[in-house]
């Protein structure tokens, strides 16, 4: 079992900055991969950004080069920074973990891009 606790999120003007964190705990040695979902509403749920177990990272094509992925192996704690935000950004973002064959989800974070 993993456990995901996500914190950051909010209301941020178009342009401007925001980080996301999400911290993992219980069978972390499990692990191979982790990322991060966002569903729009009326939308069906898409990876934004994933980083695996050797640090490779890869970006949905609307987010790569405003988006980082980001990981503390010693914290157990996974990140995104997202800048430039825009509008069609706003959802509510998932942190995700893959651990063995198992699914695990974050409780979502709504992110607003409004002016």
């Amino acid at each position: 079992q993993v456990q995901l606790v996500e914190s950051g999120g909010g209301l941020v003007q178009p342009g401007g900055s925001l980080g996301l964190s999400c911290a993992a705990s219980g069978s972390i040695a499990s692990i191979n991969a982790m990322g991060w979902y966002r569903q729009a509403p009326g939308k069906q749920r898409e990876r934004v950004a994933r980083i695996t177990s050797d640090g490779r990272t890869y970006y949905v094509d609307s987010v790569r080069g405003r988006f980082t992925i980001s990981r503390d192996i010693a914290k157990n704690t996974l990140y995104l920074q997202m800048n430039s935000l825009k509008p069609e950004d706003t959802a509510v973002y998932y942190c995700h973990v893959l651990a063995g064959i198992h699914d695990y989800w974050g409780q979502g974070t709504q992110v607003t891009v409004s002016s």
